[in-house]
């Protein structure tokens, strides 16, 4: 029998153990994750209002639940536990699925003021990921600018819209829920550097804004014209034309007086945080102008749009894990084919998949080929794996390095225990939010 570790049990993680146990009927998969809880940003990044996409769940599950895969919650590895050198003696090979933990920064003055945020940060909030420490992102915040043209832009400014009785039938934890409901943003600018024809948003994202209750949308037609691939946007591929076409049609629309106002900007790139008080107050931007080259330039022209609070979007970042090789300028583990890389040469028994392998590109679906890709290799070099002696079973010498893996029961306690918490709330499901709940969730099934 080949025993594999995967560490992290999102999407890649999930359909890298898929790969291998359909593949190759000898192969025993342990899925490792640092969490208690499984499904990566499909648990902690997927909006709370996008059930469809949440529901992806039901078939993460479906391998979790696979005789052959097994769940390890609550295992750390690296920095604080087991390094990836011991991880490596316990199996025949290990796969690391650890995504893209940080975002990346702007880089400008003001930053770092109370009332700047990424993105990742309030996300992480309203998703009840348990590092969350994070509050206040609304208190006292009557106007938001959200940088960045992504789809997580779309998310969070949708999350700033949404009144309480939308959310509500969410899963979204309670706290974040009750302030949201007390909210007094009235106005979100979505704000991007490019132009239209360059938003990395998907028009189905893009679409919902314009669906929201006692919200309007506003988009600026001399704006957007300053794309000439707005202007005439035949030549674009079909996902772009399409967000052209939305916007159009919100830039021709009447104003509607609506409580809630959207505001679209383009070709504008923060260039400072101005303080109010000690505090975010406003944000300094530079007109920018196509460049010819499908970047921009700067104008040497501003404009300041007030905002109390500020969430940059503009992108994910993977981090080094100690005992890993890690190339700082892309973010990722050197591979190929999946194949970690440690001084250019193949590191025997050690892979990689997911957003640490090709960086925080693509969309859920991404992962399928990618994982494929590192099972192929894997499947490949098992001439050279199956000779190393490994224990029959790795969880006795976890529990020796002082771990408690939370297994799949522990995780169906937490379940369990979201669904009686929504119960007593008068809701459905609630997200337990901190750590402290979550274990006591998962120990009480072994007691």
């Amino acid at each position: 029998m080949l025993h594999i570790a995967v560490v992290g049990s999102g999407p890649s993680g999930v359909y890298t153990a898929q790969g291998l146990v359909q593949q190759d009927p000898q192969v025993r998969v342990d899925v490792l994750d640092r969490l208690p809880c499984p499904y990566g940003l499909v648990r902690y990044g997927v909006a709370p209002d996008h059930e469809k996409i949440k529901s992806l769940q039901n078939n993460l599950r479906t391998v979790m639940e696979h005789e052959r895969v097994r769940f390890l919650g609550g295992v750390q590895v690296g920095a604080g536990g087991i390094p990836p050198a011991q991880l490596r003696e316990l199996y025949h090979a290990v796969v690391y699925c650890i995504g893209a933990a940080t975002d990346r920064h702007l880089g400008i003055p003001g930053e770092e003021l109370p009332g700047s945020w990424s993105a990742t940060d309030f996300v992480s909030w309203y998703s009840a990921h348990p590092d969350s420490v994070a509050d206040g992102f609304v208190l006292g915040a009557r106007t938001a600018v959200v940088i960045g043209v992504g789809n997580v832009a779309v998310d969070v400014t949708r999350m700033l819209a949404r009144g309480v009785a939308e959310l509500s039938p969410t899963d979204m934890p309670q706290a974040a829920l009750a302030a949201l409901g007390d909210s007094k943003v009235a106005e979100v600018h979505m704000v991007g550097r490019r132009g239209p024809s360059q938003a990395r948003f998907t028009t189905k994202e893009l679409r919902e804004l314009g669906s929201l209750p006692d919200t309007e949308v506003v988009v600026d037609e001399a704006e957007l014209a300053i794309d000439p691939a707005y202007v005439d946007p035949t030549e674009l591929p079909a996902a772009q034309r399409r967000n052209v076409e939305v916007l159009r049609g919100w830039a021709a629309a009447p104003p509607r007086g609506a409580p809630r106002r959207i505001r679209l900007r383009f070709f504008l790139r923060p260039v400072e945080l101005l303080a109010d008080g000690g505090r975010v107050g406003a944000v300094r931007f530079e007109r920018t102008a196509p460049d010819g080259h499908g970047g921009v330039t700067g104008s040497g022209r501003y404009e300041d749009i007030e905002a109390q609070l500020v969430l940059r979007s503009v992108g994910y970042r993977g981090v080094p894990l100690e005992g890993l090789p890690f190339e700082t300028a892309t973010g990722t583990v050197p591979h190929r084919a999946g194949r970690v890389l440690r001084d250019g040469a193949v590191s025997p028994g050690e892979y990689v998949a997911g957003w640490i392998k090709r960086g925080p590109t693509g969309v859920i679906g991404t992962n399928r080929p990618c994982a494929k890709e590192t099972v192929t290799s894997l499947l490949e070099d098992l001439p050279g794996l199956i000779g190393r002696e490994v224990p029959e079973d790795a969880l006795p010498a976890l529990k020796a390095q002082g771990l408690a893996p939370v297994e799949w029961t522990g995780w169906l306690a937490i379940e369990r225990a979201e669904a009686e918490l929504g119960a007593s709330l008068g809701r459905s499901v609630v997200k337990l939010p901190d750590w402290q709940s979550l274990m006591a969730a998962a120990r009480a099934d072994a007691r």
